[in-house]
C-alpha cells in the first residue's frame, strides 16, 4: 500500500485538499494499484517554519514559491 506525503504551506482549503487527494489517487489507480490501497497525508507547514535561501518563507516576497 503506497503512502504518499505532500508537504506544502499552511492555508490549503478543504476543496483543494480533496482535489490533491483525488488527483494523486488517480495516478496510482492508472498504474494498477487499487484505490482503497492508496493513502495520502497532507502536511501543512507554516511559512515561518519553511526556509528558502536562508530565510523563513514568511519573510520572502509574496511571489516566492517553495522549492
Amino acid at each position: 500500500m503506497p503512502i504518499i506525503e505532500v508537504k506544502m504551506w499552511k492555508g490549503l482549503s478543504e476543496d483543494d485538499a480533496e482535489k490533491i487527494i483525488s488527483g494523486i489517487t488517480k495516478v496510482f489507480v492508472e498504474m494498477g494499484i487499487p484505490e482503497h490501497a492508496v493513502g495520502i497525508v497532507i502536511h501543512e507547514i507554516p511559512k515561518a517554519h519553511w526556509g528558502i535561501a536562508g530565510k523563513p518563507a514568511s519573510k520572502m516576497p509574496t511571489d516566492a514559491k517553495p522549492p
